[in-house]
């Protein structure tokens, strides 16, 4: 068992952006810049946006973040949003979701620039990845694609099996790994709530990418041996031991599962990380993209 190592690869990452930044700025060029808007105070929000802010200042973007009251109105949020699209200093936003419920977050996407959609969300970020064009392709998936191609793991002819139909995530890695690429050219099965025999479906899996949100979903009896298992979940659980009072658990039984993979994602350390190099790596490409304009 080989440990797909997201935490090491993105450091990686960040250092090639860096040196491109660097580049960037030797020559007088734009440096990209990011901005994030988050509305109110969710814990998990609140760690993510300032890592991302973090990962900027590492890699020498420039970060702006925006800070909205949970009772903020939709129609502020959307003046902000407009105000981010037309901001030419900024080469790439998010907005950092889940929204209060009272804002609609399905009319926040269509908001957002398509050219400024650093988190792929938006129906032409999405239409022209299924249509394999060029595009920003979201965080997740797209950082999953790189630690596969880093890991120079074989996909083309296995089986992947995708357990979750989430739009941000289960359901673009089906259509990424079946595309005509590399990784990719993968036959690919997409698995639900709704499936039958579930647990069959994945121990035929060369393949597994589970994104659930269930904690240890995943068990040993599922898994098939040297499969390849890439656990996107990630769950707070309560564990007294720990000074934190929890501790962070996937959607695979890690333990459980180890001794029967060819490689495997910890939790933490294997899919985040990457995740957030994937939105630096959109923002380098967003910059580019703005400049052609």
């Amino acid at each position: 068992m080989q440990l797909l190592d997201g935490k090491l690869t993105s450091e990686q990452i960040k250092a090639e952006i860096a040196e491109q930044v660097n580049i960037i700025k030797a020559s007088g060029g734009k440096v990209p810049h990011l901005a994030a808007i988050l509305v109110g105070n969710d814990g998990a929000s609140e760690t993510y946006v300032n890592n991302k802010v973090l990962d900027c200042r590492q890699v020498g973007f420039e970060s702006t973040l925006i800070r909205l009251d949970a009772d903020v109105s939709e129609a502020e949020l959307l003046s902000r949003i407009d105000a981010l699209n037309k901001d030419k200093d900024i080469d790439g936003f998010i907005v950092q979701v889940p929204l209060p419920k009272h804002i609609d977050e399905t009319r926040v996407t269509l908001a957002i620039d398509p050219m400024k959609d650093v988190d792929g969300f938006s129906p032409a970020s999405v239409g022209r990845m299924t249509l394999g064009m060029p595009t920003f392709i979201s965080a997740t998936p797209h950082g999953i694609m790189e630690l596969l191609a880093r890991y120079k793991i074989e996909t083309a002819g296995k089986h992947c099996v995708v357990v979750g139909r989430s739009s941000i995530v289960g359901t673009p890695m089906s259509i990424l790994m079946s595309r005509n690429s590399n990784p990719g050219n993968a036959t690919v099965t997409l698995v639900h709530s709704r499936t039958p025999d579930m647990a069959a479906i994945c121990r035929s899996a060369d393949i597994l990418i589970v994104a659930i949100g269930k904690p240890n979903f995943i068990n040993e009896s599922m898994v098939k041996d040297g499969a390849v298992v890439v656990d996107v979940g990630i769950t707070r659980v309560e564990d007294s031991t720990r000074p934190s009072g929890f501790r962070l658990v996937g959607d695979v039984d890690f333990d459980a599962v180890k001794g029967k993979c060819s490689f495997i994602t910890p939790v933490p350390g294997g899919v985040g990380p990457m995740t957030r190099a994937a939105l630096l790596m959109n923002t380098l490409k967003a910059q580019s993209m703005q400049l052609q304009k």
